[in-house]
């Protein structure tokens, strides 16, 4: 093999838009700093800055850059835009922690059901009164609700009167949240847990 000769390298094409398209983008910074900031004048927050501090944007550059930190524009609506001097990564790091706190502290509602029929016996009844119970005892919402199966639809006030029952009957853990309503073959109720004095 060897009078073979080697391929010549292949010549680099560029991309244009349409082969980059579904590609992520780059994530560029969320907020502007050092030289991405064009407004004449800034505010200048942060350690060691004297409080309310309104000057040129080169001398705010030039203070940042002596306390060999970042200028971060962090209300660019404000006028002028505030600017905090700070370590950039330190600052996004601490943004994502707040985000996190604030994402923990939000607390998904969640919903359980139970089903009735319009004539549901006494054990039956007890036994899903317990759950609910339970439901809301860890916080989630109750919707209860009795289904008509057929012509059983003439017992809709029967099933009026169950769910009103079910709803006394917690009314020590429970509020109702919305009243007996009837939604074609189903008449629903939503309990919510009460708020802990």
């Amino acid at each position: 093999m060897a009078g073979l000769k080697p391929f010549p390298p292949r010549p680099q094409v560029q991309q244009t838009n349409s082969q980059n398209r579904g590609r992520r983008p780059v994530k560029e910074n969320p907020n502007r700093i050092n030289n991405e900031i064009t407004a004449p004048m800034v505010r200048v927050v942060g350690d060691n800055v004297e409080p309310n501090l309104v000057i040129p944007i080169a001398k705010a550059l030039a203070i940042a850059d002596e306390m060999d930190l970042d200028l971060v524009e962090i209300s660019p609506n404000a006028e002028p835009p505030v600017c905090r001097i700070v370590d950039y990564q330190k600052f996004l790091y601490q943004q994502k922690k707040k985000q996190k706190e604030i994402k923990a502290k939000q607390t998904k509602v969640v919903i359980k059901e139970i089903r009735f029929g319009p004539q549901t016996d006494d054990h039956d009844y007890n036994f899903k009164l317990r759950h609910a119970e339970n439901f809301i005892k860890e916080g989630a919402k109750v919707k209860a609700y009795v289904f008509f199966r057929g012509r059983s639809i003439v017992f809709k006030e029967q099933g009026e009167i169950l769910l009103l029952r079910f709803a006394t009957d917690l009314e020590a853990v429970a509020k109702v949240e919305m009243m007996p309503t009837l939604e074609g073959k189903k008449m629903n109720m939503i309990l919510a847990p009460k708020p802990k004095k």
